[in-house]
């Protein structure tokens, strides 16, 4: 296996992915994961830029940033990718009215949208909202229009919460699919233009990006896909079961997953000319702590 420097030779930028890498959420909104805040302030010290790439949805961009913010993350709005103001975006650009199957958290970021008379749906991880009438409601929506349109806010399958495991948006979008005969549009990871507008906002290329996340398929995958690279932390939703699924489908990807081991990455960029302080970085790799953390 080639060198940790060579793997991550040239990196200029990093995304972090949030729930399960930042902070678990959960009853009087969550607990960071230990060393994350840590991290977090030391690579905003670093050269490297920064930024936020979550598939949050049930909570609105603001509300979000205040709850990392009261956590001890220096984060602000402009920072975060999040796929409910990127889909009001392509709402407007194609002109189209939202029958919406969301939380009540995240409504307001759709405040400016025009949702009389539906002519698509938009699903996210509705929670308890996941009710058979609010299921069926979307269903009958989708099945009365000449050419329906599901947009998905993310596709993840599951997430953690400090209370354990929770069903996400993805095994609900399947059901309307499966059920219309359609094919969901995907607003957030693994989506490529996803990634895309992400990285535009922090202004470096595929090549030149990494990506930290602990879903293996939506985080890691979705951002190998697009050309960057990808590290899965062993925290949040990661499981050895899901990651040698990968593996034996024959996925490329390079997990932080071998048990008792602390292999360093060292030299994960050069940001500019002239180089800057090497970066060595645990990202919970062993049983004993499970923190995400940097030492510069």
């Amino acid at each position: 296996m080639a060198a940790w420097s060579e793997l991550l030779a040239g990196v200029r930028g990093v995304l972090l992915d949030i729930s399960g890498v930042l902070y678990d959420g959960g009853e009087g909104g969550g607990a960071a994961i230990t060393g994350s805040v840590e991290a977090v302030a030391r690579l905003k010290r670093s050269r490297l830029k920064v930024r936020f790439c979550t598939n949050e949805s049930q909570k609105s961009r603001a509300d979000l940033v205040g709850l990392l913010q009261r956590l001890g993350f220096d984060v602000s709005e402009s920072e975060v990718t999040a796929p409910a103001p990127a889909a009001c975006l392509i709402l407007k650009q194609r002109g189209l009215r939202p029958h919406l199957l969301v939380h009540d958290g995240v409504r307001s970021e759709f405040d400016q949208i025009d949702t009389s008379n539906p002519n698509c749906v938009v699903i996210a991880d509705a929670g308890e909202d996941f009710s058979y009438q609010n299921m069926n409601k979307a269903f009958q929506v989708l099945m009365e229009l000449e050419n329906p349109v599901l947009f998905s806010l993310g596709k993840g399958r599951y997430y953690k919460e400090t209370s354990g495991l929770m069903l996400d948006v993805g095994p609900y979008m399947k059901a309307l699919e499966y059920a219309c005969g359609i094919e969901a549009e995907v607003v957030g990871k693994p989506s490529p233009e996803f990634f895309k507008s992400a990285l535009q906002e922090m202004g470096v290329e595929a090549h030149e990006a990494i990506m930290i996340g602990d879903d293996i398929v939506g985080d890691v995958g979705g951002a190998q896909r697009y050309g960057m690279r990808a590290l899965q932390v062993r925290t949040g939703k990661f499981s050895f079961t899901a990651l040698l699924v990968c593996f034996e489908r024959g996925s490329s990807a390079f997990s932080i997953w071998a048990a008792g081991r602390r292999p360093d990455c060292r030299s994960l960029a050069k940001a500019g000319e002239g180089g800057s302080p090497k970066i060595s970085c645990s990202l919970a790799l062993h049983r004993e702590h499970h923190g995400l953390t940097f030492s510069f």
